[in-house]
């Protein structure tokens, strides 16, 4: 047994600076338009390690819904991941992984590995990160209020 006196105080870690900043200019509810259409919103989960997306899009007729986790991977003990990752699952049962990068106004998304070949970089709204998605169309996202 241990004597309580002998206990350690262990500081929880902090989100990641850059998780942080990204979800930061992410939260709210945004509206898709351009190849695809739909609105997707986004909100932190307690504690703030994670940002949860849901939402909706139509491409080409072709509805889905789908929710994705964002955030640095990190094992128990361990220090966050470098790399801000996600992984999305949509309601026909598809599993898609990302990683993310966020440099000044322009958030890079790449489906799978980092430095897999982005595609062009879609219009946003001004306050929004610009987003460049491996593997999709342009499309463009703007916050609803």
């Amino acid at each position: 047994m241990s004597n309580s006196s002998d206990s350690h105080t262990v500081e929880a870690p902090a989100p990641p600076a850059d998780l942080k900043a990204l979800g930061d200019r992410l939260v709210g509810t945004w509206k898709i338009s351009g190849e695809a259409e739909g609105e997707t919103t986004y909100e932190w989960m307690e504690g703030g390690f994670f940002l949860i997306q849901r939402g909706w899009t139509r491409r080409e007729g072709a509805e889905q819904k789908y929710i994705q986790i964002i955030g640095c991977d990190r094992t128990p003990g361990a220090e966050p991941a470098d790399a801000i990752t996600g992984r999305l699952y949509t309601n026909h049962g598809d599993t898609l992984a990302y990683v993310c990068e966020l440099a000044d106004d322009t958030m890079t998304i790449w489906m799978g590995e980092k430095g897999s070949p982005p595609s062009t970089p879609a219009p946003s709204a001004p306050t929004a990160p610009r987003s460049r998605a491996a593997g999709s169309g342009p499309a463009a996202a703007t916050r609803r209020r």
